[in-house]
């Protein structure tokens, strides 16, 4: 059975920072997904370098992705280039915070 782009992006909408109530897909913080031949690897980065609860939610992107990865390894980058900002975010999240009027 392969792991799907598709799976994976459902999986990563149900990763949350509890400071934020949008998912980190929606948020723009995943940068790449790559289906190699024996492993995923999921490029991401987040809103800022001093997020409290960084490991726990790395810990959760790679659970969360292995759940539906078919057995195949998961590794999860973290990256600060580019910095994350406000034009990442989907229209969606941006309705979601309310960001709309601020012509994002």
């Amino acid at each position: 059975m392969t792991t799907s782009r598709e799976d994976i992006i459902g999986a990563l909408k149900t990763v949350y920072d509890p400071e934020i109530p949008v998912d980190i897909w929606e948020l723009g913080l995943v940068y790449s997904i790559e289906i190699k031949k024996n492993e995923v690897v999921i490029t991401m980065t987040f809103t800022s370098p001093t997020c409290p609860l960084m490991e726990e939610i790395l810990a959760q992107v790679k659970n969360t992705v292995s759940s539906v990865a078919h057995g195949m390894p998961v590794r999860v980058e973290l990256v600060w280039d580019p910095p994350w900002n406000v034009s990442m975010m989907s229209d969606a999240a941006r309705v979601e915070l309310d960001l709309t009027e601020m012509g994002w």
